[in-house]
C-alpha cells in the first residue's frame, strides 16, 4: 500500500495527511478495541465498588443494631453504668449522639475522629429512621452508620474506608495495565489482519498500475467470490469494454483510411492532368474532357465531404440529449422523400404514413429517414417503384431492386460494408451505420428483410406515441448551467 502523503485541503490553506487503507483499518481497530476495553474496565470497577460499599454497607448497619441490644457495665471507681461497646477495642469508631447534639460516649481521639452532622442529629431527634453517609475524620473517609439508641439518643458506627480504597486501588492499576497491553495486542492484530487482508488490494493495485503502465489490456485473473473477486470481474469487463472501443477505433480508422485512398488518389490523378495540361508545353486537352475532368472533381469532393461528414456522424459516442419537445416522424419522412426524389426523378414513391410522435434529435432522425431512402433509390431500377410505409412507429423502405443475400443481411448495417455486387457503386459505405447508430440512440432498432417483389426491406422502429406527448417542465440546473455559460 501507498505511504502517507500530504494533501492541501480543498478551499484552504491547511494541509491533512491522507493515511493509507492498512493504518485507517489498523487505527479503528485498536481504537474500537481501546473503547471497548475502556467501558469493560469502567464498568467493573464501578461494579466492584459499588458492591465493596454495598456489602459495607449491609454489615455495618447489621453490627449497627446489635449493638443497640448490648447490656451495659458497671464503672467501679464512678459507680456509672457503661455501654459494652464503650470499653471494648474494636475496628469501628463508635459514639452516641444526643438531641441537643452533645456526644458523652466518644473513646476516640477528636483529631481523626469523624465529623458528625445533621444527618446523625436528625436520627437522634427521631426525625429519621437511619443514616447512612460518607464522612471525613482528620485525613480519612469513614462510612457511617446512625440507628436510633434510646429516647433523645443515636448510636453512630464508623468504619474506615482505607482498606476498600487499597482494594480498589490496586483494582484500577490491575486493569489499566492489562487494558494497555490488550489494546497493544489489539493494534498488532489489527495491522496484521489488515495487511494480509489487503494483500489481494495490493495485487489488484499492482495489476492496475502495469495495465496503466503497459497498455495491455489483458483480463486480471479473479479467485473466489469475495469483493475483491467481483471487484477484479467488474474491472476485466471494463477492459473487454475499452479493448472493444479501442478495436472499433482502430478499424473504423482503418476503414476510413481505406475509403478515403480510392477518391483521393483519383482526385490527385485529374488535378495531376488538369494541371499538366494547364502548364506551357503540356497537352491540349479538348473542351469536353475538361469539363468532364471538372465534373469528376466536383463529383469526387462531394463524395469526400459526404464520407467525412458520415465518419463525424459516427464518430459521435455522447448520449443522446435530453430534448423535451416531440418531433413528428410523419413529417420527417416527408421532407426526405421530397429531397430523395429530386435526386432520383425516375422513381415513383408509394408512400403512407400514419401519424408517429417521437421524442428525440429531429436532424438525426431525418438523416436516417434519408439514408433508408437513398438506399432504396440506388438499388431500383430506373422507373422503378420504392414503397414507403409507417405504422405505429414502424418504418418500412421497400425497393424493387436484386434484394439482399441472406449471408449479408447481418452485416448490411456494419460500418463500411458492402456487398461484392455493389463495389463499383458511388457511396461510403456508411449510410445504413448512420441509420442504426440513430435508431440504437433513439431506443429503437433496424433490420433487414426481403420484399414482397424480391428486392430489399429496411425496417426502422422508433418508439413513441400517436399524439404529441406534453413538453416537460424546464429543469433549473440546466437553466443555470446555461446561464453561467
Amino acid at each position: 500500500m501507498s505511504t502517507d502523503t500530504p494533501a492541501k485541503a480543498v478551499g484552504g490553506g491547511w494541509f491533512h495527511y491522507r493515511r493509507s487503507l492498512a493504518s485507517r483499518v489498523t487505527l479503528l481497530t485498536t481504537m474500537a478495541v481501546g473503547l471497548t476495553v475502556a467501558f469493560l474496565a469502567a464498568g467493573a470497577y464501578v461494579t466492584v465498588r459499588m458492591q465493596l460499599q454495598s456489602t459495607l454497607d449491609d454489615t455495618l448497619m447489621e453490627r449497627a443494631y446489635q449493638t443497640t441490644k448490648a447490656p451495659t457495665l458497671i464503672d467501679r471507681r464512678t459507680g456509672d453504668e457503661l455501654p459494652a461497646w464503650a470499653v471494648l477495642a474494636t475496628d469501628l469508631r463508635i459514639a452516641v449522639v444526643f438531641s441537643d447534639g452533645s456526644t458523652p460516649y466518644r473513646p476516640e481521639k477528636l483529631d481523626d475522629a469523624p465529623r458528625l452532622g445533621s444527618p446523625e442529629l436528625a436520627v437522634a431527634r427521631g426525625e429519621a429512621k437511619s443514616s447512612i453517609r460518607t464522612v471525613v475524620g482528620g485525613d480519612q473517609e469513614y462510612r457511617a452508620v446512625t440507628v436510633p439508641y434510646g429516647d433523645g439518643q443515636a448510636l453512630v458506627i464508623a468504619q474506615s474506608l482505607e482498606g476498600q480504597q487499597r482494594v480498589l486501588t490496586k483494582l484500577g492499576v490491575v486493569m489499566a495495565t492489562f487494558g494497555l497491553l490488550g489494546v497493544l495486542a489489539a493494534g498488532m492484530a489489527g495491522w496484521g489482519v489488515a495487511r494480509n487482508g489487503l494483500r489481494p488490494v495490493r495485487r489488484l493495485t499492482s495489476s492496475v498500475e502495469r495495465i496503466a503502465r503497459t497498455e495491455d489490456l489483458t483480463p486480471l485473473p479473479v479467485e473466489g467470490d469475495d469483493e475483491i473477486a467481483r471487484l477484479a470481474s467488474a474491472f476485466n469487463q471494463m477492459l473487454l469494454a475499452l479493448g472493444a472501443s479501442r478495436d472499433r477505433q482502430r478499424q473504423l480508422v482503418a476503414d476510413a483510411g481505406h475509403e478515403l485512398r480510392t477518391p483521393l488518389t483519383s482526385l490527385r490523378t485529374n488535378v495531376d492532368l488538369l494541371t499538366q495540361a494547364s502548364s506551357p508545353g503540356g497537352p491540349d486537352l479538348p473542351t469536353e474532357a475538361r469539363e468532364e475532368l471538372l465534373d469528376d472533381i466536383r463529383a469526387q469532393i462531394e463524395e469526400l465531404t459526404t464520407l467525412i461528414g458520415d465518419l463525424v456522424e459516427l464518430a459521435r459516442d455522447e448520449p443522446l440529449a435530453r430534448v423535451v419537445e416531440p418531433v413528428d416522424l410523419t413529417g420527417i419522412v416527408d421532407h426526405a422523400i421530397s429531397r430523395v426524389r429530386l435526386r432520383a426523378p425516375s422513381l415513383t414513391f408509394d408512400v403512407d404514413a400514419e401519424p408517429w410522435w417521437v421524442v428525440g434529435e429531429a436532424s438525426g432522425l431525418e438523416r436516417a429517414v434519408t439514408n433508408l431512402l437513398d438506399n432504396a433509390a440506388k438499388w431500383s431500377p430506373p422507373g422503378g417503384r420504392v414503397t414507403v410505409r409507417l405504422t405505429r412507429g414502424v418504418l418500412i423502405v421497400d425497393d424493387e431492386g436484386p434484394g439482399i443475400a441472406e449471408a449479408d443481411r447481418p452485416h448490411v448495417f456494419d460500418r463500411f460494408w458492402r456487398a461484392d455486387e455493389s463495389r463499383g457503386l458511388p457511396g461510403s459505405g456508411l449510410g445504413l451505420s448512420i441509420v442504426r447508430q440513430v435508431a440504437e440512440r433513439h431506443s429503437g432498432s433496424v433490420e433487414a428483410t426481403v420484399a414482397p417483389s424480391g428486392g430489399a426491406r429496411l425496417v426502422m422502429w422508433l418508439p413513441g406515441s400517436e399524439e404529441p406527448a406534453p413538453p416537460s417542465p424546464p429543469d433549473p440546473r440546466e437553466d443555470a448551467h446555461a446561464r453561467t455559460s
